[in-house]
């Protein structure tokens, strides 16, 4: 910045002030914010900064040139500070970075108007060529933002895609996870690496129920399934459509009339056909209402689990309920379970379907009270609605219904998420939780404490228990199993195959076991966890950690882990970690403030995972969101305590409530940097991460809930299954933005997506018409988590011309 052209035009006053003021604002806030944080035990840098730049701006209001290279110090000090604190990552720099970047150019704009109030009788073309470069600089950053890039790039070569043999093409898509394996595999390859570009919407169709709520109220969760030239889709409202595959038209609609005050959802149908049943009829145009419907032959039946825990029986040709199952079509889930407040108690997860029995767990009200219904597990036959077996992880002995005068024990371990099934084992997988409620077990039994947060299987045929691995020892993080078991054959060092099941959970972590036997196939290690410190209460001394399979999102969090869109939202969001007690992912709660991460919706949810058979990679999507929470003794707790997502739930029988909160900055976005949700490839033969990318964009979301419309990759919270084909594909929708996505499954690349009118929770699934031999890609769009913005529909994607 020399001075030797003259000037002689007065100084403009305006720059300055414009750039002393935001660099005082700046100043102010990090001084007073940083001085608070160094009082915490956090960084020095930002109040150091902070008197840094206040000075520079009291310098720069004084007309002083001395200002602005004070600036240039503390900004060049901040760079060698941010890459010693952040490395060289994109997005933590970009948080520590872009805002100071953006005062520099202010500041060297400002120059020539400081220099002249400072008396120099001349000004130099310095201050252009720096404002130059810093105006690149920043034109660069921002667009650098929306490139995607991964997190783990793939280095591995995979062969390309298997072709479909003749006659091994899949004919129809019979289970919410494809298969009872929960393996969500399309052995189908018409739509392709190359042509998936061409894809288009071939039909849309509407269920008419759309979900009023967010959260922990009505969402369209399902997957639909395809028999025949049918697709049969459920809405949260419990109510069955059967849609023609090539149209999309509606064919009959059954309305179950069920009610319930939250979660409101369907995430699946079970389905069974007798052998030998004749062809499916085309019946259409018919609505069933169950008030008056008529009962009929179900050859073809579909099995519907409502949200006022009752099991329907009803014919896939009409929608008529079967009049042999139950009562008139009908088994009311509450036999057995004694006194079930509204809402306590429901189906939200697809029935399995095993053999010729019909199996369903029940999602449990968390965090009410320890007399929460039973989460007992029920078979049931598929023909007649008779009970076969139960399986009361509180009280064994009982495996029809309870005796009289008695219930099945009450806030036991429940499975809630999708149970998976061998047929050649005979061996049903049950995903448990935890008993009731979920932050307090001192009054656990140690029955209830045997099976809780554990993978259970049980015999198909008795419901006895096989073998059993608990990932979580006395589960007090709601890290119940969440999610469909894998069941999925896995090369051996002996040139064969094991039969392994692949697990996995909330806490971010993956299991895999010999499904026949329940061994690790990979190693388990038993490793100290911290210890808690309430009264009464009693704590696992060590924690299992899957230590032979990768470990996604669950990394202990340290202060430079915090992200903002600034370093303002950065500081506040180092304050509040600094604030928290946080020692890992098993960090136990107390009365003071402690960091859940991953907190109890994830890490991984119930979409579960997708695998490509030919190829053996596995698909596993993740969100990253921490929680934190601490107990309110019972004399303290608010008289409003819902249990019903976050704030105070009251855990009534035990001395503590507890209060959950997202670990948010004041603008709505994650403390911790991003990504915040993932899409990764794990090689089931290495064991080891093919790749991993970050997943959707703040298109439709942003601070405070405001949309950013702008598809900056930075990778959002998921929610829902994927799918995968054998075409190398992998399709995925349940992210905050509002697009189904194919990614190329060998290296993650997005090779394609398409704009939704809605966001998405439900899983892909995709076909080959009987009649007209075209592939479908189908998704249901029901809204986002989270997002205000809801609808009804049923989406069909096909190559044109086919």
């Amino acid at each position: 910045m020399n001075t030797h052209h003259p000037n002689t035009s007065p100084p403009r006053r305006w720059p300055i002030w414009i750039a002393s003021s935001l660099v005082l604002l700046f100043g102010l806030f990090l001084g007073i914010g940083g001085a608070y944080l160094a009082y915490l035990g956090g960084s020095w840098y930002f109040v150091l900064s902070g008197l840094g730049l206040l000075v520079s701006a009291v310098l720069m209001f004084g007309r002083r040139t001395s200002g602005a290279w004070l600036f240039a110090l503390v900004m060049v000090l901040t760079i060698v500070w941010a890459v010693a604190d952040a490395g060289l990552t994109f997005w933590p720099l970009v948080s520590r970075l872009f805002a100071f970047g953006v005062l520099s150019l202010l500041v060297a704009l400002a120059w020539p108007s400081l220099a002249r109030a400072a008396g120099a009788t001349a000004v130099g073309r310095g201050w252009l060529g720096v404002s130059a470069l810093l105006l690149l600089a920043l034109v660069i950053t921002a667009g650098y933002a929306f490139m995607p890039a991964p997190i783990i790039a793939a280095t591995q070569a995979v062969p390309a895609p298997t072709p479909v043999a003749p006659g091994q093409a899949q004919t129809e898509w019979r289970h919410w996870g494809g298969t009872t394996a929960g393996d969500r595999f399309a052995a189908l390859d018409q739509i392709n690496k190359d042509n998936v570009k061409d894809l288009q919407v071939a039909w849309t169709a509407h269920t008419g129920d759309i979900p009023q709520s967010t959260g922990a109220g009505a969402e369209d969760q399902n997957t639909p399934l395809q028999i025949g030239d049918t697709l049969y889709v459920c809405t949260p409202y419990s109510k069955v459509i059967a849609l023609d595959v090539d149209t999309g038209a509606e064919r009959w609609r059954f309305d179950a009339k069920a009610k319930a005050p939250s979660w409101q959802r369907c995430r699946g149908l079970g389905y069974y056909e007798d052998a030998g049943a004749p062809p499916s009829p085309h019946v259409s145009g018919v609505s069933v209402d169950i008030d008056n419907a008529q009962p009929g032959a179900c050859s073809r039946r579909l099995l519907l689990p409502t949200l006022d825990a009752r099991l329907i029986a009803i014919s896939a040709d009409n929608g008529q309920p079967c009049a042999g199952f139950g009562n008139q079509g009908t088994v009311h889930l509450s036999a057995g379970m004694g006194e079930i407040p509204f809402g306590w108690y429901q189906q939200t997860s697809t029935p399995l379907i095993a053999d010729d029995l019909v199996v369903v767990g029940g999602r449990v009200a968390d965090n009410w009270s320890t007399d929460e219904p039973s989460g007992v597990v029920r078979a049931f036959d598929v023909h007649s609605g008779e009970l076969v077996w139960a399986w009361d992880s509180g009280n064994p002995e009982i495996t029809g219904l309870p005796p009289e005068g008695q219930t099945y024990t009450r806030g036991s371990p429940n499975v809630w998420a999708a149970m998976a099934f061998d047929p050649e084992l005979d061996l049903i997988y049950l995903p448990t939780g935890n008993s009731t409620p979920d932050f307090w077990g001192a009054q656990r039994t140690p029955e209830e404490e045997k099976y809780s947060s554990s993978i259970v299987a049980v015999e198909a045929r008795t419901g006895r228990v096989r073998w059993h691995f608990q990932t979580t020892h006395h589960d007090l993080w709601d890290f119940d199993l969440p999610a469909q078991p894998l069941l999925y054959d896995v090369p051996n060092a002996n040139g064969g195959t094991d039969p392994a099941l692949v697990q996995v959970t909330k806490q971010g972590e993956i299991f895999m076991f010999n499904r026949a036997t329940g061994e690790p196939l990979a190693e388990i290690q038993e490793l100290p966890v911290p210890q808690g410190k309430l009264e009464g209460e009693r704590y696992s001394a060590t924690q299992p950690f899957s230590v032979g399979m990768p470990s996604i999102g669950n990394e202990t969090l340290v202060e430079s882990d915090m992200w903002g869109a600034t370093p303002l939202d950065q500081l506040l969001c180092r304050i509040k970690f600094k604030s928290l007690r946080h020692e890992g992912v098993y960090t136990p709660p107390g009365l003071d403030p402690a960091l859940q991460m991953p907190g109890s919706l994830g890490g991984m949810n119930w979409g579960g995972v997708s695998v490509d058979k030919t190829t053996g990679y596995m698909f596993v999507n993740d969100m990253r969101l921490g929680l934190f929470n601490y107990q309110i003794p019972r004399e303290n707790m608010p008289k409003n305590a819902s249990g019903i997502e976050m704030g105070a739930v009251p855990m009534e029988g035990t001395p503590y409530g507890a209060m959950r909160q997202r670990f948010l900055s004041q603008l709505g976005v994650p403390c911790q940097k991003p990504p915040f949700g993932t899409m990764t490839a794990i090689d089931l033969k290495t064991r080891q991460i093919a790749w991993q990318v970050p997943v959707g964009t703040v298109k439709d979301t942003g601070p405070l809930g405001i949309r950013m419309g702008l598809p900056i990759p930075v990778g959002m919270p998921t929610l829902g299954p994927s799918l995968a084909t054998q075409s190398g594909l992998v399709f995925f929708a349940g992210t905050q933005d509002f697009y189904l996505r194919a990614f190329d499954g060998a290296t993650g690349q997005e090779i394609w997506k398409a704009r939704l009118p809605v966001g998405s929770q439900s899983g892909p699934m995709t076909y080959v018409s009987p009649k007209t031999g075209k592939q479908y890609v189908i998704i249901n769009a029901g809204g986002a988590r989270q997002s205000p913005d809801r609808g009804d529909y049923i989406i069909a994607y096909a190559l044109p011309g086919q």
